[in-house]
């Protein structure tokens, strides 16, 4: 009678024993599939429209442009089966070696020089003053935010009618006006282009700044000022800090949208002038693989612009982010 209660204690001691280790195995297999799907499956199911559109109008195009980019490929006629060889690593090495390719690279960077540092600097200081006005705060605000809703086209006839030769700032300069003018100067058209667009665009970076802005507490602001804070050490030790992660998103937004420049040269300077000295790498992908009918020409640069623009953002990440984003 003890071997049989024995047996079937340990049985049943062996039964719990396994029902206790397949429960937890259970509960794992269920949070692994709850971290899968996220904290809240239902989102996957919002964001689903979003995705299908990634994958359709920027992941879909940028794979095949790499497919297009190792090939010997043009355009045909649709159903027409041509061959398009596997050329390797050809079509980089000509883009690479274009002096034109090479002199647009360099463009874009004098570009993202001038129009990175303005861009942050300016719309970060405008910011935090509209958040200080309390009269007319809704007209100001709109006041900067219209030119970058409003049509390039439409105000590209302003900025050629003061940049001329014969336009309103070279009259105000008077013997100091550039010769030749701005945008006719190899020298001046790319700056010139930079601060258009960095005015343009202002915009909407100051939105982004006073979004942020709003996240910092009024009583950091109230004890530096009892402890006798100037407003310039508040600006340097509560706003510049506390809007970090801000100064980090529009450091990239400028720096992707900059290296992405085309309308701009295209309608400032009659498409890259003088003598390619506003050219960007975007506009000779148009002419290589529209103009010119070179798409792989034009793919190779895309893709070597696209691994420019990640290499900087992630040094720019890093040295504008810190160690906590």
């Amino acid at each position: 009678m003890s071997l049989r209660s024995a047996d079937g204690g340990a049985a049943s001691g062996q039964t719990a024993g396994e029902t206790a280790g397949r429960a937890p195995d259970r509960r794992t297999e269920a949070r692994k599939r709850k971290n899968f799907l996220g904290r809240q499956p239902l989102g996957l199911l919002f964001s689903a429209p979003y995705v299908v559109y990634v994958l359709a109008v920027l992941a879909f195009p940028l794979g095949y442009a790499v497919y297009i980019s190792f090939h010997d490929y043009f355009f045909a006629a649709p159903r027409v089966k041509v061959d398009r060889p596997f050329v390797g690593l050809e079509n980089y090495i000509t883009v690479l070696s274009d002096p034109a390719v090479q002199r647009s690279f360099a463009n874009i960077g004098v570009f993202l020089v001038i129009n990175v540092p303005l861009t942050v600097g300016l719309s970060l200081v405008l910011a935090n003053a509209l958040n200080r006005v309390t009269k007319l705060r809704t007209f100001f605000r709109v006041s900067y935010y219209v030119p970058y809703v409003t049509a390039s086209v439409a105000v590209v006839g302003v900025w050629l009618f003061l940049f001329q030769q014969n336009g309103l700032v070279n009259e105000l300069l008077g013997p100091l006006a550039p010769n030749p003018s701005w945008l006719v100067n190899s020298w001046l058209a790319m700056p010139t282009v930079a601060l258009y667009v960095t005015w343009k665009q202002l915009g909407f970076f100051i939105l982004l700044y006073l979004a942020a802005l709003q996240n910092i507490p009024d009583e950091l602001y109230e004890s530096a000022s009892v402890d006798g804070g100037s407003k310039w050490v508040q600006f340097w030790n509560i706003t510049v800090p506390g809007v970090r992660s801000a100064s980090v998103l529009v450091t990239l937004l400028a720096t992707i949208t900059g290296a992405n420049l085309f309308t701009e040269p295209y309608l400032l300077t009659g498409g890259g002038g003088p003598d390619g000295a506003s050219t960007s790498p975007v506009f000779l992908m148009y002419q290589k693989g529209i103009l010119q009918g070179n798409p792989d020409l034009a793919a190779a640069l895309g893709v070597v612009l696209v691994i420019g623009v990640l290499l900087i953002t992630l040094i720019q990440k890093r040295l504008v982010g810190g160690k906590e984003d």
